[in-house]
């Protein structure tokens, strides 16, 4: 009989790769929650950190650069003692040190379903804002700053052919042309809208578990609509439904392949009546349940 995996939470309290910095107190607030203190009191799963970027005089980018290499650190630590991560963040930014942190611990490259309301595909080069949370999967793809690159191995930390991008509604051209180039799936609001949530994330969800090595799921809850989910750093218009999302995450959760999991850009100072914070609780029950049955 195997014994189900211990859901490690590991916090990243930054804003840095943000305009509204305000996600940087998410994980704390959320920590705080009485939706945390519910899940806390279940045996398999614990609070292993909370992660600070280094207040030294660094640059903005150079402290988004050593607190990613702090958590691919966390990340891989967490994965070669047999444990889920499960990373809540904080900016999506924080993502170049999670998916790092996998595809070092497995020595190879994972598949990513990648939800959001946004591509996070730019570069220093095409940005339009300058914000770093606006560029992580580039970077996860091997194009942008060299300083966010090679954290976990050398290159791409996913793999490009079986990565996804799932209900972006916000973006410009040269996002949408870069992930084209590099060949991951892009499932956009458009089409989502046009031929259903359900048979959409069917396609998404065996797309990214084809991956030799597993595959992982990073979350910015701005895919939901924020009428549902007010709590996040980068609002847009329209979006997903806090219930397909949850009913998403059944699936995901039941996947042996799965190796991570990432919640990103809760804000809490938005985060009308806890009810981002409660279905960040709802996601991570559904881990539970999945990993004490596995």
């Amino acid at each position: 009989m195997t014994h189900p995996r211990q859901i490690s939470v590991l916090g990243v309290a930054s804003g840095i790769g943000a305009q509204d910095q305000a996600c940087k107190d998410g994980p704390l607030a959320f920590r705080h929650s009485h939706a945390w203190q519910a899940l806390a009191r279940q045996p398999g799963i614990d609070w292993a950190d909370l992660l600070f970027a280094p207040e030294v005089a660094y640059t903005p980018i150079q402290r988004i650069a050593a607190l990613g290499r702090m958590l691919a650190d966390a990340v891989a630590g967490q994965l070669h003692v047999g444990h889920l991560p499960l990373v809540i963040g904080g900016d999506h930014s924080v993502a170049i040190g999670t998916w790092s942190g996998v595809a070092r611990a497995l020595g190879e490259r994972p598949g990513l379903l990648w939800i959001d309301a946004h591509l996070d595909s730019h570069t220093p080069s095409t940005s339009y804002s300058g914000a770093v949370h606006g560029m992580p999967l580039a970077a996860l793809l091997g194009q942008g700053d060299k300083r966010l690159l090679d954290i976990g191995l050398s290159g791409s930390q996913i793999d490009s052919a079986h990565s996804v991008v799932f209900g972006a509604r916000s973006y410009e051209p040269e996002e949408l042309a870069f992930l084209q180039r590099r060949g991951v799936r892009l499932y956009l609001a458009e089409e989502i809208a046009r031929r259903g949530f359900r048979i959409c994330f069917a396609e998404a969800l065996h797309a990214v578990a084809q991956a030799t090595a597993g595959f992982g799921v990073s979350i910015d809850l701005d895919a939901v609509d924020p009428g549902l989910a007010p709590g996040v750093g980068s609002p847009e218009p329209g979006g997903l439904l806090s219930f397909d999302l949850i009913e998403a995450m059944r699936e995901v959760a039941a996947m042996p392949g799965l190796q991570a999991v990432e919640i990103v850009e809760y804000n809490p100072d938005r985060d009308r009546h806890g009810a981002t914070a409660a279905l960040i609780a709802d996601l991570i029950e559904l881990l539970l349940v999945a990993r004490k049955h596995a």
